[in-house]
This record gives structure tokens, C-alpha cells and sequence, in this order.
């Protein structure tokens, strides 16, 4: 019975690092676009963290306040960008 299980949690913890990894690279690119003045890119790839945070807060990847922590911090400098 246990090996099933182990063999379960090496599948999840594969899939939750893919999708952790891919919020990452996303963020960075955000943080890129950020730097680089480019407002279209930077909204574009903030709307694909958002969508692909909140998929993984409700699969119990992030929790959810850590979601909300991080898109709100991507928000100011997104707004700061098109403030500036």
C-alpha cells in the first residue's frame, strides 16, 4: 500500500515543481518586461501568472494568501509602469 503512495507523491511533487518553475520563468519575464519600459508585454505576462497562480493556489500548490501576496506585489509595479 505504501508504494502506491510513494509513487503518487513523486508524481505530484514532479507536477508542482513544473508548475512552480513555470510561475517563476513567467515572473521573470515579467520583471524583464518591467525593466525593459514594455507595458504590453508586461500585462500580457502578468494576466498569465495571475491565471496560473490562481489554478495552482486552488489545486493546494500555493496557498492562497501567498497567491494574493505575490500578484499584489506584481501588480505596484505593473501600475508603477504605466503610472511612469
Amino acid at each position: 500500500m505504501s508504494e502506491k503512495r510513494y509513487r503518487q507523491s513523486l508524481k505530484r511533487h514532479l507536477r508542482n515543481k513544473m508548475t512552480k518553475s513555470e510561475v517563476k520563468t513567467y515572473i521573470k519575464d515579467f520583471t524583464a518586461a518591467v525593466e525593459g519600459n514594455d507595458k504590453a508585454e508586461a500585462e500580457k505576462t502578468f494576466i498569465l501568472i495571475s491565471k496560473k497562480m490562481d489554478t495552482a493556489a486552488g489545486k493546494g500548490i500555493y496557498h492562497k494568501n501567498t497567491v494574493a501576496r505575490k500578484k499584489s506585489r506584481l501588480a505596484k509595479k505593473l501600475n508603477k509602469l504605466n503610472a511612469g
